[in-house]
């Protein structure tokens, strides 16, 4: 699975007043009238959990000098705190963050979510898109790469 290209994007939510977050690179465009898209998940996750419950997420789509952002929400850097007080970041019309310098964002609300073994496929309906700057992140063969 590593040898196929996968843009780098987190995934973010809201858990009462924490935020929760995680990097993924399964975020798929599925639809564009209505505009859905889905992004997986483990089934334990805390960030597939606050989606459950407000049934909003956000999608932040990273930019190659966002390296750093997509390994602290990965589990590979120091620990982000709840409130995402040292990752530059703004909240969306939803109260959920979106990450700053970002390529592209997507607000969404929860359509549904189905569970395949320990992961789930959560579909969201795009409320909001916009097109940031930078070429995005790209992750393939267990490294970080980008497009030009």
């Amino acid at each position: 699975m590593a040898r196929v290209p996968a843009g780098v994007v987190i995934v973010s939510a809201r858990d009462a007043d924490e935020y929760r977050g995680l990097t993924a690179s399964s975020f798929v465009p599925i639809f564009s009238d209505p505009p859905l898209v889905l992004v997986v998940m483990q089934h334990e996750s805390a960030t597939r959990s606050a989606i459950a419950t407000t049934e909003a997420f956000n999608i932040s789509v990273l930019s190659r000098n966002q390296e750093f952002i997509a390994d602290r929400l990965a589990g590979r850097a120091p620990a982000l705190d709840p409130g995402w007080t040292s990752l530059p970041h703004e909240l969306g019309a939803n109260r959920i963050p979106l990450v700053v310098g970002a390529a592209a964002w997507f607000e969404c609300s929860l359509q549904r979510i189905h569970r395949v073994g320990d992961h789930d496929i959560c579909v969201g309906a795009v409320e909001s898109a916009v097109a940031g700057s930078g070429n995005p992140l790209i992750s393939w063969d267990r490294a970080y790469w980008t497009i030009k």
